[in-house]
């Protein structure tokens, strides 16, 4: 292994399973995946005991990792602009506040980003466990890996696909297998971040997307994009959706979802 130019593995966390590709250049190796099963408050531990795995059969001391989180292990809130607002501290405490508002519940325990944006937009607020976060340095510890970035597959899907998205108005759904999380834009700046529970076939996607543009964009008819990893085999057909597609393998959509930083 060069130290000039490091391995890096892709690692994706899904909500049963995990999945892990190496990137040497432009080219993405996919290695494989495992699944487990567990209830939604051990899903973390499983998930990062099976990256261990995973890992433990490479040879990875000294390489970089990059993981991309499930929905499932992310709240997402919408943070609205303040003109009140000056220095980064005040808008940690502004953003928590807002998360803590709309789940009716502390953050503790969480780790919060913000979004970079201009001023006088709004911006989307992530937050992840701590306990994940912590989990996955001490593994990489253990395993000599460098923790390059932990990052929601919502960003990084959506930064893959934003040149398609375009700076308009839109709707952008991410649909992973077993929970969906919804984008509004409208004027140049986020109206709103949502995250539901539920499938990715075409009658549950179609409620979904009906039910966020009546919610948000009244009469007017509003451009939506759809990212629908899980169904790389059978592509979603809604009429008036426009697909974000990327190039899987095998039918696994853990190989499907790690192309995003490919």
């Amino acid at each position: 292994m060069s130290h000039l130019s490091p391995d890096r593995f892709v690692a994706v966390l899904g909500a049963q399973g995990v999945g892990l590709s190496r990137l040497q250049g432009q080219e993405q190796e996919w290695l494989g995946s495992l699944g487990f099963i567990a209830e939604r408050s051990q899903a973390t531990t499983q998930a990062l005991d099976t990256l261990h795995s995973l890992l433990a059969e490479q040879r990875c001391k000294g390489a970089q990792l990059q993981v991309l989180l499930s929905a499932q292990y992310c709240r997402f809130c919408l943070v609205p602009w303040s003109a009140a607002i000056n220095r980064p501290d005040e808008l940690y405490q502004y953003a928590r506040a807002c998360f803590e508002s709309h789940y009716g519940q502390s953050l503790d325990g969480w780790r919060l980003v913000v979004s970079p944006e201009a001023a006088g937009i709004a911006r989307i607020a992530t937050a992840v466990p701590e306990a994940l976060l912590q989990r996955l340095n001490d593994h990489c510890r253990d395993l000599g890996l460098r923790l390059r970035s932990v990052r929601p597959y919502l960003m990084a899907a959506y930064n893959r696909f934003a040149e398609q998205l375009g700076q308009g108005d839109f709707l952008f759904v991410l649909a992973e297998p077993q929970r969906s999380v919804c984008l509004l834009a409208q004027n140049g700046t986020w109206q709103q971040v949502s995250a539901q529970g539920g499938g990715d076939s075409d009658a549950a996607l179609q409620a979904l997307i009906a039910r966020q543009c009546e919610l948000n964009a009244g009469e007017r008819q509003l451009p939506v994009f759809l990212h629908a990893p899980g169904r790389q085999e059978q592509p979603p057909s809604l009429e008036g959706v426009q697909l974000c597609e990327l190039n899987g393998q095998g039918g696994d959509v853990l190989c499907s979802m790690s192309r995003a930083v490919a």
